[in-house]
């Protein structure tokens, strides 16, 4: 399948996962509104929805680790070539399995697993880190909350 618009400019949502029906409307505006409340309304996205299988192969690509993780964020403005097209600003990509088994975990639906991944993921793109550090993990989240809230007014 090939990634579609979600509705929203600047934002792609693919869906390459067929175990579940989705929002990409829902999707594209969470991702929409994070890069707003980061200042980074022009700033283009895609977001890929996958299953496990895919999401394991990606973790253990790029971090090593041979497990299936929520969501990989891949920015376009690091590394080589960075900053060749400052408008891209990356990648999120989720597994839409792990979120479903988070949504039951925590007592709500698949839809609100989704927008917080998908917020998490653009929050990662633009800087926010969580790994190893006490205060940054709580920043992002206080962010992540704040977003997600403006979402829901």
């Amino acid at each position: 399948m090939s990634p579609r618009r979600g509705g929203v400019a600047g934002v792609v949502v693919g869906n390459r996962q067929r175990a579940r029906r989705l929002s990409r409307e829902r999707v594209a505006r969470a991702a929409a509104r994070a890069l707003a409340a980061e200042g980074l309304a022009g700033a283009q996205v895609s977001v890929t929805l996958v299953g496990d299988r895919a999401i394991r192969a990606l973790n253990r690509t790029w971090r090593g680790l041979d497990r299936p993780t929520d969501v990989l964020a891949f920015s376009q403005r690091e590394g080589e070539g960075g900053g060749l097209h400052p408008e891209v600003l990356g990648d999120v990509v989720i597994s839409v399995a792990t979120a479903a088994r988070q949504a039951r975990a925590a007592g709500h639906s698949l839809a609100a697993e989704l927008e917080l991944l998908v917020v998490h993921g653009v929050l990662h793109l633009a800087g926010h880190e969580h790994e190893g550090d006490t205060a940054g993990a709580r920043r992002m989240r206080r962010r992540e909350r704040t977003i997600l809230g403006s979402l829901r007014a």
